[in-house]
């Protein structure tokens, strides 16, 4: 075999998935410390990509579950947003394909902005269903923020289309015409609930970056509405926006001062 460039061989290793292949056990034997260096990097790459696949695996086997009892459309259901001082709390609910595989969905809590991105998108694209529905600050301040989130939960199933059999939901329970079971920690557990949780985040995360262009002062783009030491500081300077939940402490606070 024709000795290969360092470049060359980075470049074959790309389209190289397993480590019987004759192209990688050659190379094995190339001493070069650059082509070494390549070897360590690729096989640290295979590790990381079985270490999520069997992650993915794991995090399927309630959908596994149900399905092997005959439902198919499997919806997750997951909120975002319940203890802010400022925005809504938002829901949603996913029904992903049999087939579908997305390597490291996992909590969108633990995940990077850009990566919440690239998995909503593909998750909104591969989806057979998606339905979101966000509760703002009056109704929760009317209804509380318990109740405002079943109601957004409820809200989003009722906009899936088609319609689910079976619901998998994140730690709460709901009345509903469906099969349901609740998951705690469910968005680590379930890939279905982890698509749901996914999409509600970045919906509110976008919706807060719009606030924020009307309300600089607050720093919305940053906290998402979280009570940082800067948002309550923002509070006490400018009052308080009709997007901020009045029920809330600190909020509550200085409104009866």
């Amino acid at each position: 075999m024709t000795i290969q460039t360092i470049a060359e061989i980075e470049r074959k290793l790309e389209d190289s998935m397993v480590e019987n292949d004759p192209f990688f056990i050659h190379i094995l034997q190339d001493k070069r410390k650059g082509v070494q260096q390549l070897i360590r990097k690729w096989q640290k790459k295979m590790a990381e990509n079985r270490r999520l696949k069997e992650k993915f695996q794991q995090m399927s086997a309630y959908e596994n579950k149900w399905y092997s009892s005959g439902y198919e459309m499997i919806a997750g259901i997951d909120e975002v947003g319940r203890g802010p001082l400022a925005g809504p709390v938002v829901a949603a609910a996913v029904i992903l394909p049999k087939n579908f595989f997305l390597a490291g969905i996992n909590d969108s809590k633990k995940l990077s902005e850009k990566k919440r991105l690239e998995f909503d998108a593909i998750i909104r694209r591969d989806a057979l269903s998606v339905g979101v529905s966000m509760i703002h600050a009056q109704e929760i301040d009317r209804v509380n923020i318990y109740q405002a989130t079943k109601k957004a939960m409820k809200a989003a199933i009722a906009s899936l289309n088609p319609k689910p059999d079976l619901l998998l939901i994140d730690a709460m329970k709901l009345e509903t015409p469906y099969t349901s079971e609740s998951i705690i920690k469910g968005d680590e557990k379930s890939i279905s609930i982890a698509a749901a949780s996914i999409v509600a985040k970045v919906a509110r995360d976008e919706l807060m970056k719009e606030l924020s262009l009307r309300y600089p002062s607050y720093g919305f783009q940053q906290n998402m509405g979280y009570g940082t030491k800067e948002h309550i500081l923002a509070i006490q300077q400018y009052g308080i926006t009709s997007y901020h939940r009045k029920s809330f402490a600190p909020v509550k606070n200085f409104i009866n001062q």
